[in-house]
């Protein structure tokens, strides 16, 4: 059995082995014991080698010098264990599945051998910049993409956070950035819009191959129902037969009330009377009948793709790609543009005021009362000087 002493009031011990001649001392510092020879056989000797040892060590600590416990690679494998536990119900495979590649091909062979206590804000720009220099198709990797991976790594950090491995996260903001541009997400113009429906009811009308006359009938209805409805395309591909209540208002219009299941979970919207009609032709046409039916199904990309490249329509003037939410977007702004309450466009889409006015309302500008806004004072005469 070993031979203990204690000192600095018990926070270092200073024990020798049996099969051994020197003393060996070991204390509790930063969330792990530390061990070290004294190499000394002399007891009086081995204490003042322990207690020199344990302030170096209490000042390397404190000044954030001390490398030691967990690594990075540590707590990603406990965060790629807990994430898809907690996030079940919340979270696609497909979503789980991206964060597993990140974190297991990029983010690991970088960091995953880097003591948590190293990790600092340095480190993170570093790895930024290593990302940009040694990207594989070589050209630096996507803004979106590298934000998305230093997400992951924050998700990592957090959880070696909640495992008391570190005490506190590192500012990982971007260093030199200014002020975020605000673009405006891709939609479809009024002219651009009819343009487009008309296409397609041609193509639908007289397809270029008879096999594809019921994919192109599916297809305009389908751009009718979104712009129509406002759903985003996950949410139309969700979309149910059991979904869908046909009402009939006060003024005798017909419109659909809708139960939607997607990104926001469940919500509810009230379509224009325009996407009755689509709705009525694609339920008919697929002879649907079971509650359970999908209506639509996943969105014909390669066949719209195919529609807007001919017509010139697939890049805004901005250099945006549209694609089958860019629909969504047309609904909201077609909404705004007739003066409908910005409010009920949000609460009717399942997003923000504030999202509304910041990506999508192109035509914020029709709903400025110019008359309220450039309200002038008029002018007083100047007085007479008194005799």
């Amino acid at each position: 059995m070993a031979e203990t002493h204690q000192i600095l009031g018990g926070k270092v011990n200073v024990y020798r082995r049996e099969n051994s001649k020197y003393w060996q001392c070991s204390s509790y510092i930063d969330g792990r014991n530390w061990r070290v020879s004294t190499k000394h056989d002399s007891l009086s000797h081995a204490k003042d080698f322990a207690e020199d040892w344990y302030l170096e060590l209490r000042g390397k600590a404190r000044a954030g010098l001390l490398k030691g416990g967990k690594k990075f690679k540590d707590a990603a494998e406990r965060f790629l264990i807990e994430y898809p536990i907690i996030t079940e119900g919340q979270r696609a495979e497909s979503w789980i599945r991206a964060y597993q590649i990140k974190i297991r091909s990029i983010i690991l062979p970088y960091l995953g051998n880097k003591y948590l206590s190293e990790i600092n804000e340095q480190t993170i720009q570093d790895y930024r910049l290593h990302r940009a220099q040694t990207c594989k198709t070589g050209k630096p990797p996507a803004r979106s993409t590298i934000h998305q991976e230093i997400v992951a790594i924050r998700q990592v950090l957090k959880t070696a956070k909640r495992h008391g491995w570190i005490q506190h996260l590192p500012d990982m903001t971007v260093p030199y950035k200014s002020a975020g541009k605000i673009t405006r997400r891709a939609w479809f113009s009024p002219e651009e819009y009819k343009r487009l429906y008309e296409a397609t009811r041609e193509r639908a009308a007289k397809p270029r191959n008879k096999r594809w006359k019921q994919e192109s009938e599916n297809l305009h209805d389908y751009i009718l129902f979104m712009v129509n409805t406002g759903l985003r395309p996950d949410e139309a591909a969700n979309l149910e037969l059991r979904d869908v209540t046909i009402v009939e208002d006060a003024s005798g219009k017909k419109r659909l009330d809708i139960d939607v299941r997607g990104k926001r979970g469940v919500g509810y919207c009230k379509s224009m009377p325009g996407a009755v009609v689509p709705f009525e032709r694609t339920v008919k046409r697929k002879g649907l009948t079971k509650p359970t039916d999908r209506v639509f199904g996943k969105p014909q990309r390669e066949l719209l793709n195919n529609v807007l490249e001919e017509l010139d329509l697939k890049v805004d003037r901005d250099g945006q790609r549209r694609t089958a939410y860019s629909l969504r977007h047309t609904y909201i702004c077609l909404r705004l543009m007739e003066g409908a309450d910005i409010y009920n466009v949000a609460k009717n889409c399942r997003t923000s005021v504030e999202m509304i006015q910041k990506f999508y309302a192109n035509h914020i500008k029709d709903m400025i009362d110019a008359d309220a806004l450039n309200v002038q004072r008029p002018k007083r005469k100047p007085k007479k000087p008194s005799k």
